[in-house]
């Protein structure tokens, strides 16, 4: 990057692809402040060499929208979502795979707020016009397969997020790799779905697994690899105390039945 700013300067199209580049690889490392940095460096320039409805500007502010939702800025997420999306409708088409890209991150946005509805509405119809465009298997259908499962299980709607983390987990093992980052995401939503059903044992030891390989590729300081071990070790407290209330419970009962 350092290197194309000082040959190309810094409103080169290399230069600000470079800077996006390096941004994005921050946001994957959890380091959203940096991120973000250069997410608005970029989306500014690109608005002033290529114009606000660029393809490039507009992914540009889809990557921004994206570093907000990682630090819990809905509100100014939700804005440069619904820009986006208005945008890449009227420009590239609603069936355009950008335009669903950017539907899935504004019911992405929808969901961490808590509005379920809203987030279903879009996620259903994303998902469906993505089979059908993009083929069941393609990592953009499974993510919003994925998103719709999580907007499921925010509803206690478990038996119909299992099914659909289960069909992801499978198709990403497959197609991606068991130990692709994505692949690691979906074992950990299926583990949360197995928690909230009550399959306690099942769900601790997927998320141990998911832990160990998280640790392994991603970092044992990547913000994935903290939130799936504070889940990890929490369920075994969980799991720990509830078996020392039952055997308390059954050591009481035979000393009332000597008694």
């Amino acid at each position: 990057m350092e290197t194309t700013k000082r040959v190309l300067g810094k409103k080169h199209p290399c230069t600000l692809t470079s800077m996006n580049n390096l941004a994005s690889t921050y946001l994957n490392q959890g380091r959203w402040k940096e991120a973000e940095e250069l997410n608005v460096g970029v989306m500014d320039a690109w608005k002033r060499v290529l114009g606000e409805e660029h393809p490039n500007t507009l992914s540009s502010m889809n990557n921004l929208a994206s570093t907000y939702s990682n630090q819990g800025r809905w509100k100014e997420a939700e804005e440069l979502d619904v820009k986006v999306t208005k945008t890449r409708k009227r420009v590239l088409g609603k069936e355009h795979p950008s335009t669903l890209i950017s539907m899935a991150n504004l019911a992405s946005t929808y969901q961490d707020q808590g509005r379920w509805k809203e987030a279903e509405e879009l996620e259903v119809k994303v998902m469906k016009t993505m089979k059908r465009v993009l083929g069941k298997e393609h990592p953009s259908t499974l993510i919003s397969m994925s998103n719709l499962a999580s907007t499921h299980r925010d509803q206690g709607r478990w038996k119909e997020a299992k099914e659909l983390n289960v069909g992801v987990m499978n198709t990403r093992k497959r197609v991606l790799g068991e130990e692709h980052p994505n692949t690691l995401s979906s074992m950990a939503n299926l583990a949360f779905t197995w928690k909230g059903q009550g399959q306690n044992a099942k769900a601790i030891g997927l998320m141990g697994e998911c832990v160990h390989l998280r640790t392994r590729i991603l970092g044992s300081n990547h913000p994935h690899t903290l939130s799936s071990f504070a889940a990890f070790t929490e369920w075994q407290i969980q799991e720990h105390k509830i078996s020392s209330s039952a055997a308390s419970d059954l050591a009481t009962q035979k000393k009332s039945e000597v008694d």
